[in-house]
């Protein structure tokens, strides 16, 4: 058996990736959300003519193998986010495949089985009012049962300046959800390298622990190790991060450096900012064995919603909260069928054969074709 063509289908908010068989199998994956048009050349580019013609039934040496490829234009010359970004379509299809061939679903074969897992309400604005962010959490908190919520803090990249979105907010938005929602709900907040080390500290002991907050995000920038380890060290609250850390193996050792040292409490890597499940994987069983919770980011309701359960549903660090819920969820629902849902707080693993969910045929047909061939 050996992959005999790979399509893309492409939209403004997808790209899914088809891999048949020359034997008639199929699976389907995704690449990571964000700038798809780029992401779609990466792949047939630089993915999709190493992946033709190899054996798709050991993801992981498929995955090296297109890594580590000499062909031109030799892949392991570009080891940036879009390789990866486009990596991810590759093995996500290659874990589908698999899982229809054997009747399992995915996270089965990782090593778990379908189970519930607690979610938690993630707010992704900076634009709203307190009151309306309040009005939005106790929504999703009497609809959903929702018993956690992330908030988003300080102002994103502005760790320069230390400057907020404007004068105030985050005390005030933490300050008036905590008291709108009581001491029932915790409550986690996402800084998207707001800070300095020195203004996270004094944010963190000033507004986050007076309010109880269990999880501090990205407080600074993902690549300063020292002071993130700083307000870790400082801090009596869990420090989480790592969504942009991509590096792994063959493209260098952010992780590997992260979990030694440990640089977090609580690692979080993207499963399409890393390349797919087999690497994603690899970095939660590392976290497992240094002790440290691994929850995936991944706040938005296409195809990776569905990954990033069956890697939950097979790790055994997966966090008090280990699923991130966009709230309101206003994602890609047209994109497939049978959509995993969200009640009483808690959301189930899809149980079919490979991912579990069927891809809308209309989806498909609207968006744009690509593809490339044995």
């Amino acid at each position: 058996m050996a992959i005999q063509r790979i399509e893309t289908f492409t939209s403004d908010d997808a790209c899914v990736v088809r891999v048949e068989t020359d034997d008639g199998d199929v699976g389907f994956g995704q690449t990571a959300t964000g700038s798809e048009e780029l992401t779609v050349q990466v792949f047939h580019k630089l993915i999709a003519p190493y992946a033709l013609e190899t054996d798709p039934i050991d993801v992981s040496s498929v995955i090296d193998s297109v890594l580590e490829s000499d062909g031109w234009p030799r892949p392991y010359k570009y080891p940036g986010t879009f390789l990866l970004r486009a990596l991810c379509g590759l093995d996500t299809a290659l874990w589908d495949l698999a899982g229809k061939r054997e009747g399992k679903p995915v996270c089965e074969l990782l090593g778990g089985g379908p189970t519930t897992l607690r979610a938690y309400g993630s707010r992704l604005s900076r634009e709203t009012t307190v009151d309306e962010e309040i009005e939005i959490c106790q929504t999703a908190r009497d609809e959903h049962g929702l018993e956690a919520f992330k908030l988003k803090i300080g102002k994103r990249m502005a760790f320069r300046t230390d400057e907020d979105v404007w004068p105030g907010r985050t005390e005030a938005v933490v300050s008036g959800v905590r008291e709108a929602l009581g001491d029932d709900v915790d409550l986690l907040v996402d800084a998207n390298c707001a800070y300095s080390a020195e203004q996270a500290i004094a944010v963190g002991k000033e507004v986050l622990e007076p309010n109880n907050v269990i999880h501090f995000e990205e407080p600074c920038p993902y690549w300063e190790f020292d002071w993130l380890a700083e307000v870790r060290e400082t801090l009596d609250m869990p420090v989480a991060g790592g969504e942009q850390n991509n590096m792994t193996k063959q493209l260098g050792n952010d992780w590997e450096r992260i979990i030694d040292r440990p640089v977090l409490d609580i690692v979080q890597p993207d499963i399409g900012y890393v390349g797919g499940i087999t690497r994603t994987k690899h970095i939660a069983d590392m976290a497992a064995a240094a002790g440290l919770p691994c929850v995936p980011h991944g706040p938005n309701h296409t195809l990776q919603k569905v990954f990033t359960l069956h890697l939950l549903a097979a790790i055994d660090n997966a966090g008090a909260y280990p699923f991130e819920y966009k709230i309101p969820n206003r994602g890609s629902q047209s994109l497939y069928t049978r959509e995993p849902t969200l009640e009483d707080g808690q959301i189930t693993v899809p149980t079919g054969p490979g991912w579990g969910v069927e891809l809308n045929p209309d989806w498909l047909a609207r968006s744009q074709y690509d593809v490339s061939e044995a």
